[in-house]
């Protein structure tokens, strides 16, 4: 049987993951940020793995980007390099607030959001349908060698 000592250590410290994880999601970008002298950022090589193998973007490429065009207050670049770049930040900067009110007052809070299965099929439903939307418009702007220059095999 389990113990709910061992329960309540390893709730702790997926928190305190939880926590870690999110600020380092909102310190990269704001470092790029401050590293983007001439907006070479529109310029450079995705750091996707997928995108560098394929040409093709995954449906997370161009979240970084969006959040450092947000940090630099440039909204209409932010969401043309993803929709969802400003939602990632609201998430992370509330996730950090909530995770740490929990560990001060040894509660939880949006538990049941959290964990909402509804949601995340609701959400992984919106990503697919967006994705399919980018790939298209991606495949109409952009011939066959442009896409392969996108890759490492170019």
């Amino acid at each position: 049987m389990i113990s709910t000592d061992y329960i309540t250590n390893t709730q702790t410290r997926r928190k305190i993951y939880g926590i870690i994880g999110a600020l380092i999601t909102l310190i990269v970008p704001f470092f790029l940020m401050l590293d983007n002298h001439n907006d070479h950022l529109e310029t450079d090589q995705s750091f996707c793995p997928f995108k560098m193998l394929t040409g093709f973007p995954c449906p997370g490429c161009g979240i970084t980007k969006s959040l450092v065009y947000f940090y630099q207050g440039d909204l209409y670049k932010s969401i043309s390099y993803h929709v969802l770049g400003p939602f990632v930040i609201a998430f992370c900067v509330v996730t950090v607030l909530v995770l740490t009110l929990e560990l001060i007052t040894k509660r939880e809070y949006f538990t049941g959001l959290l964990y909402n299965r509804r949601l995340a099929y609701g959400l992984a439903i919106f990503l697919g349908v967006y994705h399919f939307i980018r790939l298209i418009f991606f495949v109409k702007n952009n011939s066959f060698d442009d896409i392969l220059h996108q890759s490492i095999w170019f």
